[in-house]
């Protein structure tokens, strides 16, 4: 056989081997980091969790959830991440009450977590399958609502307070009770937050946020309805939108939603009302009945990993309960960290903690705070 023949068989033999090696024709998976659409560089997980579920379906707050963590858990995971958002807790509790939903995750704030664990509405946590709960400043922890953390996470804290645009509005006010000036009339913006505003009316009259008196919640009904009239508009989904727009030059909004418009216009500052702030803190729970636990799992312990959950303060900068996420932020988005901790917004001073109020669950008193809401606001 000549030379050339030779040469011939040992080149088909050699493309033979490398296309055996990279599984018959298929093109090599490419190494190095995932990355998203936006050019973030992925985490790995750590520890990376064994999931058979194809997908993970969350039920959360609008605007309170960095795109590229989602983007990032399918990346990495392989998983698809179904979202269904809400504005307010009383709509998500109405949604889970009916039992017509399937989610594997919902992000319920501190009042309406213990009336969900009394109504059966949540299981309890495989904390062995959590070993992100080390990352967690204790601070944020064993609240009255959640004993132990049995059934929450912390996700997200803050406070509602006053917001105003100083350039706008010039007598800037000190207390809940003075948005019921008629200077002010028209030029508000409010959480469509029944709770905490009813909780606001309470304090202007030195009564309990978390009141069972009737005769105290119809005076704080007769009160509110006063006051409804002069606010343009209840927004929970943006309402730093009004204020960044100058169609509303003040209120009373969240901490995260007040420094996102703070960025916008320096103008815009953040009052702790002399009769003190609303306290809360949102918290992620497993509904009874959640059909994708190993996802569930791996959605928690992955998006609330340090290296993930720091762009919460690049996107949506509330109170912070997560050690990890703060020292990563600390020493590898110094920029980041610095502006939260300097801030009186974020970082919220120790005296206007002592000073403010955190809502309850107030039981058989639930529905006389729904009848307020609903007589007063909707008419």
């Amino acid at each position: 056989m000549s030379s050339k023949i030779w040469k011939t068989l040992a080149a088909v033999l050699a493309v033979g081997l490398v296309v055996a090696a990279c599984g018959g024709g298929a093109t090599p998976t490419p190494t190095g980091p995932k990355t998203t659409s936006s050019g973030f560089a992925c985490p790995e997980p750590s520890p990376k969790m064994e999931v058979t579920s194809q997908e993970v379906n969350l039920f959360v707050w609008t605007e309170y959830i960095p795109p590229d963590t989602i983007e990032c858990f399918e990346l990495v995971y392989g998983i698809k991440v179904n979202r269904d958002e809400y504005s307010s807790n009383e709509e998500m509790y109405a949604k889970l009450s009916a039992g017509s939903a399937s989610y594997d995750l919902v992000q319920p704030t501190d009042y309406i977590v213990s009336l969900m664990i009394r109504q059966g509405l949540l299981q309890k946590l495989d904390k062995s399958k959590l070993p992100i709960m080390a990352n967690f400043d204790s601070t944020y922890l064993n609240f009255s609502f959640d004993p132990g953390n049995e059934y929450t996470l912390p996700y997200q804290a803050g406070t509602d307070a006053i917001v105003v645009n100083t350039a706008a509005v010039q007598n800037v006010p000190t207390s809940w009770a003075d948005l019921w000036k008629p200077e002010y009339a028209g030029r508000m913006v409010f959480l469509d937050d029944s709770r905490a505003t009813i909780g606001m009316v309470l304090l202007t009259l030195g009564y309990d946020v978390n009141t069972k008196d009737p005769a105290q919640l119809d005076e704080a009904k007769n009160k509110l309805a006063e006051l409804v009239p002069n606010i343009k508009l209840f927004d929970s989904d943006s309402p730093k939108t009004a204020l960044i727009a100058g169609d509303a030059d003040l209120g009373m909004t969240w901490t995260g939603e007040a420094l996102l418009a703070q960025q916008e216009n320096p103008s815009i500052q953040y009052v702790y009302p002399t009769e003190g702030a609303i306290l809360w803190q949102d918290n992620y729970a497993m509904p009874v009945g959640a059909p994708h636990l190993d996802a569930a799992y791996a959605w928690l312990n992955y998006s609330m990993q340090g290296d993930v959950f720091w762009m919460m303060l690049r996107d949506f900068p509330y109170t912070n309960p997560n050690k990890a996420a703060l020292d990563y932020a600390k020493t590898s988005q110094p920029d980041l960290y610095n502006a939260y901790m300097d801030s009186p917004i974020t970082n919220t001073p120790p005296e206007e903690i002592a000073n403010g109020h955190r809502i309850n669950d107030v039981g058989e008193a639930t529905p006389l705070y729904d009848q307020i809401w609903t007589e007063v606001k909707g008419g």
